[in-house]
């Protein structure tokens, strides 16, 4: 129930902010503090964090905390002086991808990566058309709103983007996936000839590997190669926004491209880099990077400032201390148990979805139809039972997890345990 507290600022923040910038529950909740995966509101009340994925090694952890307190006592200037720290955290992050992936842009946030990237595919290729996946968010920026598909905004497809509707072989026997494979990339070959015929030509192909906001999709085998291939057939690049996938949080591997026999030319990075602190990125090939900067006197004022630096740094040295990847693998597998085990129990899971700690449940009516209300009233009843969870999805009936990296077993049980209560009161 709102608290005469929580109306005030409600108020101050309409008021200021405006009522349109969104807000969690249909009571909002004031949060003021964190620890680990653990946050508490106004009123004193913990809540387990089960959605957060910014505070990647956890609320306030001190680690990176410290290096940042440490930097902004010392200095903190832009990148056109010579200090270490910048290029102590380039080698580290660079260490964590393949060979051919070596060059390093720093900007500020996920938005600012993928228009980076995308700026740079234009000018590499000459052509400007995008390939994007029909139900899709990659940031909010001008040209970056004209290819939106999974938020409402008020610009249009732009006429140089084409949509794809993604495959989803979850459930499906080999012989049924191979065959929406098939079709699935006859639709992006159509598209590709439809950039053609126009005369934008294929700049890109810009897609989350773990298909996120699409509801935690799970393509056939062979689609992701294949679109791969041809969109470099026509001359385009392969852009993996990793804002969300990236960092270890698959448990199976560093980056979710690397879940596919594929080497994007660009990968974006952006929430978990800092830990809170606003850090992204944009990792591609040295050619790439040369030729964009013969072109282009490219400058950020606050990206790779040695603060921005001390927290990425920060975050990568906690990951390695805390095995935060392996741990992701082993805790997301006894999740994906007991989720399976709340799939074959209740009548309301069609499907168990995502990977490591990143997951989630696709909730649907006795006719399999998609149930958004159910989705809608989980979160609710997560809440009142002190657990903070999401939705996802084109019906936006999936359920999104995603839990800072650092959660431990005990309390992964804690937050399934009151899944599975919350699902069994609603059914």
């Amino acid at each position: 129930m709102t608290t005469p507290g929580t109306s005030e600022l409600l108020a101050r923040r309409y008021a200021t902010l405006g009522e349109h910038s969104p807000l969690f529950y249909r009571e909002p909740l004031e949060l003021v503090s964190g620890e680990g995966v653990w946050l508490t509101d106004a009123q004193g009340r913990t809540y387990l964090d089960g959605y957060n994925n910014v505070p990647h090694v956890g609320h306030a952890n001190p680690v990176v905390a410290d290096a940042v307190h440490r930097q902004l006592r010392t200095l903190n200037l832009h990148t056109r002086y010579l200090n270490h720290l910048v290029v102590d955290y380039a080698e580290a992050l660079l260490a964590a991808f393949d060979d051919r992936l070596d060059r390093l842009f720093l900007v500020n946030s996920g938005s600012e990566a993928n228009e980076l990237a995308l700026r740079v595919a234009r000018q590499h290729t000459g052509s400007t058309g995008v390939l994007v996946s029909d139900f899709s968010y990659h940031g909010n920026t001008t040209s970056l709103a004209e290819l939106t598909t999974g938020l409402t905004v008020h610009e249009p497809l732009g006429g140089h983007v084409r949509t794809l509707r993604i495959p989803d072989a979850t459930g499906l026997t080999e012989t049924a996936a191979r065959d929406l494979c098939v079709r699935a990339l006859g639709e992006v070959d159509a598209a590709i000839a439809s950039l053609q015929e126009a005369g934008h030509g294929v700049s890109a192909a810009l897609f989350d590997p773990l298909f996120s906001t699409e509801g935690l999709l799970t393509p056939p085998d062979g689609y992701i190669e294949g679109l791969a291939r041809r969109v470099r057939a026509a001359g385009g690049l392969v852009v993996a926004d990793e804002v969300q996938s990236g960092f270890g949080r698959l448990g199976d591997a560093m980056w979710g491209h690397e879940l596919f026999d594929l080497s994007p030319e660009l990968v974006t990075l952006g929430k978990p880099m800092g830990n809170g602190h606003p850090v992204g990125g944009v990792v591609t090939t040295a050619e790439l990077l040369d030729e964009f900067g013969r072109r282009n006197m490219y400058f950020n004022t606050f990206a790779g400032s040695p603060v921005s630096s001390a927290a990425g740094l920060a975050v990568l040295e906690v990951m390695e201390h805390e095995r935060l990847l392996p741990r992701a693998h082993e805790t997301g597998a006894y999740i994906a148990s007991r989720l399976h085990g709340l799939a074959a129990e209740s009548p309301l899971v069609a499907s168990v979805r995502g990977r490591g700690l990143f997951f989630g449940i696709d909730l649907v009516h006795d006719d399999g139809a998609p149930a958004a209300g159910t989705a809608r009233a989980l979160t609710e009843k997560m809440r009142e039972k002190g657990v903070l969870i999401s939705k996802i999805g084109r019906d936006d009936n999936v359920l999104k997890m995603r839990p800072p990296m650092v959660i431990e077993q005990a309390q992964a049980e804690i937050l399934v345990d009151r899944l599975a209560e919350s699902l069994a009161e609603l059914a």
